[in-house]
């Protein structure tokens, strides 16, 4: 027993050495970075301001302590980190608004770069574009839009950074009428592995544009976006909040938009929460104008709401009303099912799966339980043209979102599998319903569950993103960081 117990202290110190060795080794690259990059950029320590802003992400499980932060300040000085980054070998991650929720894919124990300094927001009224750094979140472009009546397809809830967002698909409240985010990109500013500073189009560039649509940081890193702006004036619309005791009506009301109403400037996220062992409903409603045509809301509208707040405003107020703070600096995952039709039965078994796993987890430190539903048009994809995400255009899938957020990091294990199983568990329901494509759809990237099958993101279009990958970074150094990554 002694030895054994020598032997554990001596493994245990053994990693502790390796582990100081490695910093030491990631701090000698923190430094060589320092002295090469030019005075637009800095690097930042523990315990910095700046580094702890850095290395901030909204969910706990989703942060990790570097070694240093780097804050680049012009795509040259990103190539000049990469290059070092690449010939060290070294770990690093990359993080533009920090809401992934995945550990590890934005975060790093080597060296984390933050796009933060990237925070441009430039409009071209002679070309109908807007150039926005990938540092930004999307509050802050509808804001720099609102004097020019014009928008972007972006994220629909407050905090959502432009960057992962946009990498990874994008469904906005605009996708009914103008496709996902990635069907509105025109250039790519890019920062290749070797260094090199690159504007990617369609055009010039077809194959590393089609692999950037969804294909996130395999390819170099992403330090501005050209998008398609489209006339915007005030919408109508905001978040009602209701009681579990209204869910049937909710159920029927949330059914009946999905497949009866055809508006494309109508849009709808209804969202069931067990907040605090609290059984509510909240729902997002928008619509494209001042006010709504009678009848398209009213199934929500005629119910009791604990609190309601919709109205005449303009698009940036929209996107504030929903509130994401109350589960930051928790610990969370994502999953998610991607379905073919949002029907009752379904509903119910969405509320039935909540109720059970709220009752089964809310024992360990599970705080918050919460399954999206976010109906689209049958003629969202047909806005653009062949992309990474989704692999297969020829029909839409619905990407409902299934988000828990719990406190303790000895529950990670529980909460995961959870997850993995609520959604194995829809995918049965709707597959008994004659959904039988849903096991084999394209997985929404942004709300997968690390974990999930590379086939499952990207399926048929993984061999071309292989081939570009080869080219673009034939010594994998985008493999050093973090997210989903083609294997070469």
């Amino acid at each position: 027993m002694v030895h054994i117990r020598r032997f554990a202290f001596r493994v245990a110190a053994a990693l502790v050495y390796v582990s100081f060795v490695q910093a030491q080794t990631i701090s000698s690259v923190c430094q060589r970075i320092s002295n090469s990059i030019s005075l637009a950029s800095s690097v930042f320590y523990d315990p910095e301001p700046s580094y702890l802003a850095d290395i901030y992400h909204y969910a706990e499980s989703s942060s990790q302590t570097s070694v240093c932060s780097v804050e680049p300040g012009t795509a040259e000085d990103v190539g000049i980190v990469l290059t070092i980054l690449g010939s060290t070998r070294t770990l690093f991650g990359i993080k533009g608004g920090g809401h992934i929720m995945n550990p590890n894919y934005s975060s790093t124990a080597g060296v984390q770069i933050s796009m933060s300094r990237f925070t441009a927001v430039d409009y071209d009224s002679s070309t109908g574009t807007v150039v926005v750094g990938a540092g930004n979140i999307w509050d802050n472009v509808y804001e720099a839009l609102l004097p020019y009546n014009v928008n972007v397809v972006g994220g629909r809830v407050s905090g959502i950074g432009v960057a992962g967002y946009t990498l990874g698909g994008g469904y906005s409240y605009l996708t009914n009428q103008y496709g996902l985010t990635i069907d509105t990109v025109r250039v790519f500013e890019l920062v290749l592995p070797n260094g090199t500073v690159t504007n990617v189009t369609e055009s010039k560039h077809p194959d590393l544009f089609f692999a950037l649509k969804g294909g996130y940081n395999n390819y170099g890193i992403v330090t501005g976006f050209t998008y398609q702006t489209y006339p915007q004036g005030l919408v109508w619309g905001g978040q009602n909040i209701y009681l579990g005791q209204y869910v049937d009506q909710i159920n029927a009301a949330t059914a009946d938009f999905a497949n009866n109403v055809t508006d494309p400037k109508a849009a709808l996220i209804t969202t069931y929460d067990y907040q605090d062992g609290v059984f509510v409903i909240s729902v997002l409603m928008f619509y494209d104008a001042p006010t709504q045509p009678a009848g398209i809301f009213d199934g929500f509208l005629t119910v009791p709401a604990l609190s309601a707040d919709v109205s005449t405003r303009d698009y940036l107020d929209l996107v504030l009303t929903e509130n994401t703070s109350t589960s930051a600096n928790m610990r969370g995952y994502y999953n998610t099912v991607p379905l073919m039709d949002i029907t009752l039965p379904l509903l119910e078994a969405v509320v039935s799966q909540l109720q059970y796993w709220q009752s089964i987890l809310s024992s360990d430190s599970g705080t918050l339980f919460s399954y999206d539903v976010e109906p689209f048009l049958p003629t969202i994809l047909t806005h653009g043209s062949p992309s990474a995400y989704p692999w297969t255009r020829a029909e839409r899938f619905l990407p409902l979102n299934v988000y828990f957020a719990w406190t303790d990091a000895a529950d990670d294990s529980d909460f995961y599998n959870a997850l993995v199983a609520t959604a194995a568990n829809l995918t049965a329901v709707a597959v008994s319903e004659g959904q039988v494509l849903v096991p084999v759809a394209p997985h929404y990237p942004n709300y997968a569950l690390y974990g999930t099958s590379l086939a499952s993101i990207w399926g048929t279009s993984l061999g071309e993103m292989i081939v570009v990958k080869e080219e673009c970074d034939p010594h994998n150094v985008m493999g050093l960081t973090g997210g989903w990554k083609i294997p070469i």
